[in-house]
């Protein structure tokens, strides 16, 4: 993962709608990309049933995904994009809650 990419906005956020659509997720609107302090960036992409976010951190090459889902979706293919593109050969998962 390069820290470039990292900060990227117009290539994060198409990859937030990449990793939407392979996951069947619906979009309500663009994707919103905000600088954070020490050079990286959120870009959130809200759903008609949640969001997906990222955060990154460049220096420390981070990348933290954040998916709010209805349950009848996998985002574990929203994950996969990310993994494809950043070539992470492993990826934490957090939790998952099922709040239904």
């Amino acid at each position: 993962m390069s820290a470039p990419a990292l900060r990227d906005g117009a290539a994060l956020a198409g990859l937030l709608l990449s990793a939407a659509g392979a996951a069947g997720l619906s979009t309500i609107e663009a994707p919103i990309v905000r600088s954070l302090p020490r050079d990286g960036l959120a870009v959130v992409l809200f759903l008609d049933l949640g969001h997906v976010a990222v955060h990154t951190i460049p220096d420390r090459e981070l990348v933290v995904l954040d998916l709010l889902v209805s349950a009848d979706r996998d985002p574990q293919k929203a994950v996969d994009v990310f993994i494809r593109k950043f070539g992470v050969p492993e990826a934490s998962a957090g939790r998952t809650f099922d709040r239904g």
